[in-house]
């Protein structure tokens, strides 16, 4: 336990004004958030290194390994130098994880000088509550100790969901967290669930030339995103390789030691070197003895806050982050932290923006923000469509992309932003250019009015803007505004006078 100057027990009523269990995003910027504020915090986790799952097995790691594999394949180059082209012939699980592991060290690092800096103490055991004010940690030393506070945030995250129905063995059979160990890249690989990890593993594993089976027991995926979204993403990933099979539900899955035999229920079989079950995860809180605490969970381990605060049903105890389901969202939580730790310390904040951005770290990756073309339908609200391709932009041209869209959806009314949606290169940070305009109630007479770099991918929101604006009624204050004829006004126009003259000469012939 790391210690920090703290006042002795006499002068106060609890050991700390906030403990922290879980020290992922929503956790750490609590942490940081409650120590800015000079308070006595305390953050526990039960891992012997800060970061919770976003740094070891979640966010990090996996946008790491896609970033290692992108860079080592030479995907992003292969427009040019052809479909064999490879950075490096023999790309190996050490290769990948070299970079991870410097990655997470690091990250590691910046986070332990931030809670020191910032005088966070922090405890390495499994706590759990004894009473509303009270938990008892037990180390991995076999110590138990006791801590008291005024207030608690429970950021303990999600786990995997391995059920019992499919043979887990940690080297061919393996889940989310299991995955980033692996000892060799295999040749084929099935990935059941395709949900944003599963999508995200696939398509990586893709780019890597692995032959890869994508199982979904449901008809659809990634029902969140905008369906034109998603028929363009399923185009690709399926020439890029990825079997994608919808609408299977398996029956059995078997370790057959040589291969892995999934069986589907409609008879088919899919046969591969390794399996990555990525079907689901569960709150992390089955070890908290919440009951003791007053609260209950799901039937997922999730609790139930209110959103504006993250309180829960017991108002001093906070929850934050996956463990309370949607967005589920490393940066959501982040936020969450924050807000969460400034009301449970009666400090004044900014709220949350109501817009947020989702991005998708697949191959090729997606983001979306504001609603999406089925929900504008669902609400009977009027709109326009807005569609730019990157072959379309000359930044497009020369980084070599082939597909890749963005999408924005107008409303005719008032002529605001409701949404943006975007596949391809870049568009987990292209995406918060559309934010910032939702968030600020801009219309689509921003992208026309406003110049973009170029060449920039960012220009798509510029075509984009213009497509929709081309189709969309004038706005009266944009129309060009004629003059108006009158009888006087045309007499005295040259034309008008030398056809009054010849009207009186014929007058004048004819008498």
């Amino acid at each position: 336990m790391t210690t920090a100057a703290t006042p002795s027990m006499t002068d106060f009523d609890y050991d700390y004004d906030l403990v922290i269990i879980g020290s992922g995003p929503s956790g750490r910027s609590a942490a940081i958030q409650a120590g800015k504020l000079k308070r006595r915090v305390l953050v526990i986790d039960r891992k012997d290194r800060l970061g919770g799952v976003s740094v070891h097995t979640g966010t990090i790691p996996s946008k790491t390994l896609r970033e290692t594999v992108l860079n080592l394949s030479g995907w992003r180059e292969r427009s040019f130098y052809g479909r064999s082209y490879r950075v490096k012939d023999e790309i190996q699980a050490e290769d990948l994880k070299a970079r991870l592991h410097m990655t997470l060290d690091h990250e590691v690092d910046v986070l332990e000088h931030q809670f020191n800096r910032n005088h966070i103490d922090t405890l390495h055991g499994l706590a759990k509550f004894i009473g509303p004010n009270e938990l008892e940690v037990a180390t991995e030393a076999g110590e138990t100790t006791n801590i008291t506070a005024e207030k608690f945030l429970i950021a303990t995250g999600t786990r995997t969901y391995r059920p019992d129905t499919v043979p887990f063995n940690g080297k061919t059979i393996l889940d989310g967290d299991e995955f980033l160990e692996m000892g060799q890249i295999p040749r084929s690989l099935v990935v059941v669930g395709a949900g944003v990890i599963g999508v995200e593993y696939a398509t990586m594993f893709s780019a890597l030339d692995v032959r890869v089976t994508l199982i979904e027991p449901r008809d659809s995926f990634l029902d969140f995103i905008d369906r034109t979204l998603i028929q363009d993403f399923t185009h690709q990933i399926r020439e890029n390789g990825v079997d994608l099979r919808l609408g299977s539900a398996i029956e059995s899955i078997e370790d057959a030691v040589s291969h892995v035999e999934v069986t589907l229920e409609n008879g088919r079989h899919v046969r591969a070197e390794m399996l990555l079950f990525a079907a689901g995860r569960m709150g992390a809180t089955e070890s908290l003895d919440l009951q003791a605490a007053g609260l209950e969970t799901d039937h997922r381990g999730r609790l139930t806050v209110e959103r504006k605060t993250y309180q829960t049903a017991v108002p001093h105890i906070y929850a934050t982050g996956d463990v309370i389901g949607h967005p589920s969202l490393a940066s959501t939580s982040l936020q969450q932290g924050r807000v969460a730790a400034c009301h449970a310390l009666e400090t004044p904040t900014l709220p949350e923006s109501p817009w947020y951005p989702y991005g998708i770290y697949s191959v090729p990756e997606m983001s979306t923000c504001g609603m999406s073309e089925e929900e504008l339908q669902e609400r009977g609200i009027n709109y326009e469509i807005g569609v730019a391709r990157f072959r379309e932009t000359s930044r497009g041209h020369i980084m070599g992309l082939e597909h890749g869209m963005l999408k924005m959806l107008i409303s005719l009314k008032t002529r605001r932003l409701l949404g943006v949606q975007i596949v391809g290169e870049g568009a987990t940070e292209l995406i918060h250019i559309g934010q910032a305009v939702m968030n600020l109630q801009g219309t689509v007479d921003y992208f026309v009015q406003n110049t973009f770099n170029y060449p920039t991918l960012a220009e798509a929101y510029k075509i984009a803007g213009l497509d929709a604006f081309n189709r969309m009624p004038i706005p009266e204050e944009f129309k060009v505004k004629k003059p108006a004829k009158t009888g006087e006004g045309a007499a005295d126009k040259p034309a008008a006078k030398a056809k009054a003259a010849a009207k009186g000469s014929g007058k004048k012939a004819a008498g």
